[in-house]
């Protein structure tokens, strides 16, 4: 519509905000929006695509596109969904931000996120819950439920949000949307706030695969600003969506179909197998025999990091400070009240794994059994393009159903945990809808930077 002319940005975006107000007091996607800012990117948008060669206009000029809230937008508040950082504002923008600006996306504001980007469901944000757009009684997962549900809601066309061990797919599955983790190493981490940071993704939903490799596209490529930033060449992920997957070998892991997984799941996720096997692919089984290990794994190696980057919130240089008796006790009152339960637990069973007597048990042990986890799909992905497997066991719980029990909560990211420890790209496709007419997602994952096959 805005490259035949038949709507403006600003109209676009004028549309979106409307939306915004009629249905967020619902949903509650958004912790902030900034719509005097949006409309004044998207009037200069306008501007572009009037007097620029419509052959060479830029990739998202004038698309108005929403930002998880652990990702730093100058001049926007960043809170990572916390009380310590209620009134941060970041005086710069993250590497992704700045190439989607590039690229002349509109920023409409930031969404809701698990605090730290630590949970599954977007509960143990510090403000409020966010509701699932499929049904309001129901959680959007997480930790970018925010991203998730305002994409799923109309209150966005695309958002970018982070994924440690699942935190783009199983929002993405939950909410019926596209969500894509790419490679460790394809987007810069910088401006992102770190969680686990070996582990840390940004990556991108939309509505259907065609807008995800958009913002894909976008956002991905060398940053020297970040160490881990890997200088590979960023294909075209727009020409690799041909449709064609004839003659493609598509595994399928027999450790990612459990007992206890909503039927429902397993059925869609097996007919979706079908449909690949008649558009022409080659159906293989294949083993990721450690898969098991993958939850106890990541609960030692993202905790123990997460320990390591939180030291950062002592209340002497941003964010939330209260004043103690001393040192100690500034420190343990800003922490007390400033970080939430699930948070606190985490840098708790992190010190415990890196402290004297016990790294060598724990987080060394865990380390190496993450080097057996990569060398699985390193195997598995010899003898196949791609893996198709679930991306969470159930569709969309209820809101409080499993906030009192973490170990429930931490099983709806069995599916996806994996690919995070091995560092690979996967994405989310809605597949199927339950008896609820809840969205089931299938997970692709590919080997790394290889985005393009996924995608396709």
């Amino acid at each position: 519509l805005l490259g035949r002319g038949e709507v403006s940005s600003v109209e676009l975006t004028q549309a979106t905000l409307d939306r915004i107000v009629a249905c967020d007091n619902e949903i509650k996607a958004y912790l902030t929006v900034a719509p005097e800012a949006a409309l004044e990117q998207a009037t200069e948008a306008d501007r572009v695509r009037a007097n620029g060669d419509r052959g060479n206009l830029p990739s998202l000029l004038g698309i108005p596109l929403a930002i998880k809230d652990v990702i730093c937008v100058e001049g926007l508040p960043t809170t990572c969904g916390s009380r310590i950082l209620e009134n941060y504002v970041p005086p710069f923008s993250a590497t992704a931000v700045e190439k989607l600006r590039e690229a002349g996306a509109v920023i409409l504001g930031k969404t809701n996120t698990d605090e730290f980007a630590m949970g599954s469901s977007t509960e143990n944000s510090a403000f409020f819950a966010t509701h699932n757009p499929w049904d309001l009684t129901r959680v959007p997962g997480g930790s970018s439920g925010g991203s998730a549900a305002a994409v799923a809601g109309g209150l966005a066309y695309g958002a970018l949000g982070s994924d440690t061990g699942g935190s783009v797919r199983q929002p993405a599955s939950l909410c019926g949307v596209v969500g894509i983790k790419p490679s460790y190493g394809r987007v810069s981490r910088w401006g992102l706030v770190a969680f686990a940071s070996s582990l840390d993704q940004i990556g991108c939903f939309g509505r259907t695969v065609a807008d995800a490799a958009l913002f894909l596209g976008a956002i991905s490529g060398y940053d020297p600003r970040d160490s881990t930033s890997v200088n590979a060449p960023v294909p075209d992920y727009g020409a690799s969506l041909t449709g064609d997957i004839q003659g493609k070998r598509i595994g399928v892991p027999r450790e990612y179909f459990l007992e206890g997984m909503q039927p429902e799941v397993e059925a869609a996720v097996r007919e979706a197998v079908n449909r690949m096997a008649d558009l022409g692919a080659e159906i293989v089984e294949v083993s990721l025999p450690h898969t098991s290990y993958a939850l106890p794994v990541y609960y030692l190696v993202a905790p123990a990091e997460a320990s390591a980057n939180l030291a950062r919130y002592d209340g002497m240089r941003y964010g939330l400070s209260l004043e103690g008796a001393d040192l100690w006790d500034t420190y343990r009152k800003t922490r007390g009240q400033g970080f939430g339960p699930e948070v606190k637990r985490r840098i708790m069973l992190g010190t415990y794994a890196l402290s004297a007597g016990y790294y060598d048990a724990y987080y060394r042990k865990a380390s190496q059994i993450r080097t057996l986890i990569r060398k699985d799909f390193d195997r598995a992905l010899e003898k196949c393009d791609v893996l198709v497997a679930p991306t969470t066991p159930t569709t969309a719980f209820k809101l409080g159903e499993m906030v009192s029990d973490p170990m429930q909560m931490y099983l709806q990211d069995v599916f996806t945990l994996a690919l995070s420890l091995a560092g690979l790209p996967g994405l989310s496709l809605p597949c199927g809808f339950d008896e609820s007419g809840l969205p089931i997602g299938l997970q692709i994952m590919g080997g790394a930077f290889d985005e393009a096959t996924v995608l396709r």
